[in-house]
């Protein structure tokens, strides 16, 4: 499998909520819109909850909290079958038009500056 793996840093005008509340309700429902053309296999949300309540977990491995990386607002986790279905998918008129229209609506929310992605081939250890 093929995976996408999105760390989501919101816009400073949209509080935690605002930015949780509008990538599930408004985003997610556009992704499920756009599955077939872009051959998504799964799609799912990671939403960070308040910051301090990983202060504890993340001290106890040693990641001082002044040198740890800031924690994202969340995470997407996008599937493909295979990297041959993900080129299909991304060099037909309509996976270009729904990645256009994904990238408009994730300009509403996201501050991409701050939100690093890149794929990567899943290995699954167990489960």
């Amino acid at each position: 499998m093929i995976k996408l793996t999105f760390c989501l840093t919101r816009l400073p005008r949209l509080s935690l909520a605002e930015f949780q509340d509008y990538w599930r309700n408004k985003h997610a429902p556009l992704v499920k819109s756009h599955r077939e053309a872009l051959r998504i296999r799964r799609y799912v949300q990671l939403h960070s909850w308040e910051e301090s309540l990983s202060d504890g977990i993340r001290e106890a491995r040693g990641g001082g909290l002044d040198k740890a990386p800031a924690i994202y607002d969340g995470v997407a986790q996008l599937w493909w079958e295979s990297a041959e279905d993900l080129a299909a998918a991304l060099a037909s008129p309509e996976g270009v038009d729904a990645g256009r229209q994904l990238y408009e609506d994730e300009a509403k929310f996201i501050d991409f500056t701050k939100s690093p992605l890149w794929w990567g081939e899943e290995k699954v250890v167990f489960g």
